[in-house]
C-alpha cells in the first residue's frame, strides 16, 4: 500500500439491497483527527461510543455485592463469569432512582422500573394518556446522530405490547421501551435478529431492503455475495495489517448471518413450566448473543455511536431452562426470602452476567488502534430494581464498562452514598460530547468514574 493511500472513513461497499459499512482500518487515520474532533474526542483518538444493557426483576443483591471497595475488590458469585474483564469494568453501588419510587402513585414498580431507568423521570399513571422524559441515549443520539448513519440502535428480545395496562394501571409502554425519542414517544426497539442486520447492511429502504433479503434467501446468498468484487478491487489497495482487519470483519458478518439462519423465528411467549428453547432451533442465548453481535458491529463501523438493548421486558416470566430454572423469572423475583427462589434467581442473574461477558470478549476482539472498541465505549449493565421481592430502587446493580476513550478509570468497586442514576449518564453524556448541565433528575456529574 502506498503510503500517501487513503480512503474516506465513510467508504461503503454497495450491492443489490446492501450497504456494508468498513470498519476503523489504517488507510483511513489520516481523517481520524476530523472524525474524532466532531465526537467531542481529543484529536487523534477514536469516537466514543455509548450503550445501555437492561436487565428485569432485579437481582440476587446478596449474590451480586462484590466484597470491598477500590481496585483490590473480590468478585461476587453472580459477577463471577467476568473475572476476565474485571481490569475493563467499574461496578458502582449506591446508584438509585428515585422516580422509580411509588412517589404516591401505588403499585407498578415493574412499569415505573424501566420508564424510569434511561430517563431519569416519573412516568405518568395511565394506560393510555403516556407520560415521562426524554431518554439519555436519544439525548445523545439528537446531539451526535447526524454524524452517523443512524443515530441510534435500540434492541430487545421480547415482543412488544404497546396499548392497555399491564401493571397497575401504567401503558405497556412503559414495560417494553426503555429508549424514548420525547415525552410521550417511545422508540420501538427491533425484536429480531433478521431484521436488525438488515436495518444494519440493507440499503435504501426498509421495503427495498426486504425485498433484497427476500432475493438473498431465495438465492441462498450472503450480503457479501453482492459487494465480492468491490471487496477485491479494495483488498488490493490495502497493506496486509488492513486486510486482515476486512477478512476478520467480513468473516464476522458471515457467521452473524449463518447463526441468524439457525436460529430460526422467535417462538410465540413460552408458558411458565414449559421446556422453552430446549428444543427446536430458536434459543434464547442465541438471541440475546446476536443482538449483542448487532451493536458491536454497529459500533465497529461507527454506524452509530448510541445503543440499547431492552434484554427482557419488567415483569416477564421467561423460564430459565437452560439455566437451571425452568420456573418464569418474575414468580423466582418475588422471593419472599424463601432460599430456593433466592439460589434460582441468582443462577438467573449469573446466566445473564454470562451472556454480558460475552459482549465484552467482542468488544475486546476489535482492534482500534493500540487499543481495543471496548476501550472507546461506556456501557452501562443493570437493572431498575435490586431487591425485586420489595420492588426497591435505592443501590440498583450497576456496572459501567469501557475507558470512554481514556477518560474513564476502571477496575474498581464504587462504593457511593445514594447518588442519581442520572448524574452517570451526565459525565457519560459530557464524554460523548453532549453538554448536559442538567438530565432527568440529576444533581451533577459522576466523576468519580474518571
Amino acid at each position: 500500500m502506498s503510503k500517501n493511500w487513503q480512503i474516506p472513513r465513510r467508504t461503503f461497499l454497495r450491492g443489490m439491497g446492501t450497504v456494508i459499512a468498513l470498519p476503523v482500518l489504517d488507510a483511513m487515520f489520516p481523517s481520524m483527527s476530523a472524525l474524532a474532533a466532531t465526537a467531542g474526542a481529543a484529536p487523534g483518538t477514536f469516537p466514543r461510543r455509548m450503550a445501555f444493557v437492561y436487565l428485569p426483576n432485579g437481582m440476587n443483591m446478596a449474590k451480586w455485592a462484590p466484597e470491598g471497595v477500590g481496585a483490590d475488590y473480590k468478585l461476587s458469585p453472580t459477577l463471577e463469569p467476568l473475572a476476565a474483564h474485571k481490569a475493563d469494568f467499574n461496578v458502582i453501588s449506591g446508584i438509585v432512582h428515585q422516580k422509580a419510587k411509588a412517589n404516591g402513585d401505588g403499585g407498578g414498580g415493574h412499569a415505573r422500573a424501566s420508564a424510569t431507568y434511561l430517563t431519569g423521570a416519573q412516568a405518568k399513571k395511565s394506560a393510555s394518556d403516556i407520560h415521562i422524559g426524554i431518554s439519555v441515549d436519544q439525548v445523545a443520539a439528537n446531539a451526535i446522530g447526524d454524524q452517523t448513519r443512524f443515530p441510534s440502535l435500540q434492541l430487545s428480545c421480547d415482543r412488544g405490547q404497546e396499548a392497555g395496562s399491564c401493571d397497575s394501571g401504567y401503558s405497556c409502554a412503559y414495560q417494553f421501551n426503555i429508549s424514548w425519542r420525547s415525552e410521550t414517544q417511545p422508540m420501538n426497539p427491533e425484536i429480531e435478529p433478521k431484521a436488525a442486520f438488515d436495518r444494519l447492511f440493507g440499503g435504501g429502504s426498509a421495503d427495498e431492503s426486504r425485498e433484497a433479503r427476500m432475493r438473498r434467501e431465495n438465492q441462498n446468498k450472503s450480503v457479501l455475495d453482492f459487494v465480492l468484487g468491490q471487496t477485491r478491487d479494495l483488498q488490493r489497495g490495502l497493506g496486509s495489517n488492513d486486510r486482515n482487519k476486512l477478512d476478520e470483519y467480513l468473516t464476522a458478518i458471515r457467521d452473524v448471518e449463518k447463526r441468524i439462519d439457525q436460529n430460526g423465528k422467535m417462538p410465540p411467549p413460552v408458558p411458565e413450566g414449559a421446556m422453552g428453547d430446549m428444543d427446536g432451533e430458536y434459543t434464547f442465548e442465541r438471541h440475546v448473543r446476536l443482538m449483542f453481535d448487532m451493536m458491536t458491529l454497529s459500533f465497529q463501523t461507527d454506524s452509530t455511536r448510541v445503543a440499547s438493548f431492552l434484554v427482557s421486558h419488567d415483569g416477564g416470566n421467561r423460564p430459565y431452562p437452560f439455566a437451571g430454572v425452568p420456573s418464569g423469572h418474575h414468580s423466582m423475583s418475588h422471593h419472599g426470602n424463601n432460599p430456593d427462589k433466592l439460589a434460582n434467581l441468582a443462577k438467573i442473574d449469573k446466566w445473564h452476567v454470562t451472556q454480558f461477558g460475552y459482549f465484552l470478549d467482542k468488544l475486546k476482539s476489535v482492534k482500534e488502534g493500540e487499543g481495543t472498541l471496548l476501550d472507546n465505549c461506556m456501557i452501562t449493565y443493570g437493572s431498575g430494581l435490586a431487591d425485586p421481592n420489595q420492588h426497591l430502587s435505592d443501590n440498583l446493580p450497576t456496572i459501567l464498562a469501557g475507558r470512554g476513550g481514556g477518560t474513564i478509570t476502571p477496575g474498581r468497586h464504587l462504593k457511593l452514598s445514594p447518588t442519581p442514576m442520572t448524574n452517570l449518564y451526565t459525565a457519560m453524556l459530557d464524554r460523548a460530547g453532549v453538554r448536559a448541565e442538567r438530565f432527568g433528575d440529576s444533581t451533577g456529574r459522576l466523576e468519580a468514574i474518571a
